[in-house]
């Protein structure tokens, strides 16, 4: 696998001897001082350049990165329309290891690429000077934010509602629709007040990481447990178990975050938990 030193030199020597191309960024966890490099992290570039068909009209100017094992352009597909405008991205999965993501902006659409940026964003050149202010990366944008009285009911109330579609699935033996449910979004509101209560025990200027990644890292390591048992979701059974994991553990960080932060609990938590069960005890 090439160095970082050597695919960023890659990246540049491209931009430095292409006259269309004016600005280069870099964005994502190679700018994040709190990501622990690692081989995997992609390499997030934007080229500003000043046309764009040139380059779409075919795709040779990018084997300069090396052998591909596989490209995507999701600017460049049916099934999965596309969403960044009249941007252009590439994302390339090189034959040794590294993966470049590149993304072709109009110059003249510098200011917008900004105004959206999450704040992880590092200018590598600008040919032009254009860019006045100094640009410096930080993940601020992702750091747990203390939740207000009315988005901490809404939590406990999407939570505890979604929990009887579950319940529901499993009783018509509909496990795809349950599982769905208790994934896509039971469970992830349980990870947002879990990070909730981290936050309010340890202040609100970190991140947990993207999809919660370090959560484990601030979790009692039996909680972190039970929380990894809610995803063994391999039969009914199991599922059901998952359920009633995720039901105990939202419990009790919501409370938690309750407490701290002197908000109301809701009372519904027990008329949902004893339909959970009744159900249960008929479906076994």
């Amino acid at each position: 696998m090439r160095s970082e030193q050597e695919m960023m030199a890659l990246i540049m020597d491209v931009a430095t001897n292409d006259d269309r191309i004016r600005l280069v960024t870099l964005e994502g966890s190679r700018t994040n001082k709190h990501i622990p490099p690692d081989r995997f992290q992609d390499y997030d570039i934007s080229y500003f350049v000043t046309e764009m068909d040139s380059f779409k009209t075919s795709d040779l100017w990018l084997d300069v990165f090396g052998k591909r094992l596989m490209m995507q352009k999701p600017e460049d597909m049916e099934l999965f329309p596309p969403e960044l405008g009249n941007w252009f991205s590439y994302l390339l999965l090189l034959e040794d290891g590294n993966k470049v993501d590149l993304t072709l902006i109009p110059i003249d659409e510098v200011e917008d690429y900004f105004a959206k940026s999450d704040g992880l964003v590092e200018v590598l050149l600008d040919k032009d000077l254009r860019i006045e202010r100094e640009v410096i990366a930080d993940d601020r944008q992702y750091w747990i934010q203390k939740p207000t009285a009315r988005q901490f009911d809404d939590c406990c109330n999407e939570f505890w509602m979604v929990s009887t579609y579950v319940v529901k699935g499993l009783a018509r033996k509909e496990i795809l629709f349950a599982i769905d449910h208790l994934h896509g979004i039971a469970r992830p509101n349980l990870l947002r007040m879990m990070a909730w209560q981290i936050g309010a025990e340890r202040g609100y200027t970190f991140s947990v990481g993207k999809n919660s990644k370090f959560l484990d890292r601030y979790l009692p390591r039996e909680d972190w447990d039970k929380l990894l048992s809610t995803y063994e979701q391999n039969g009914y059974a199991q599922t059901w178990q998952s359920l009633f994991t995720c039901q105990a553990l939202f419990r009790k960080y919501a409370k938690a975050v309750s407490e701290s932060l002197g908000y109301e609990y809701p009372d519904y938590d027990e008329a949902i938990t004893a339909y959970t069960q009744n159900v249960y005890a008929t479906w076994t």
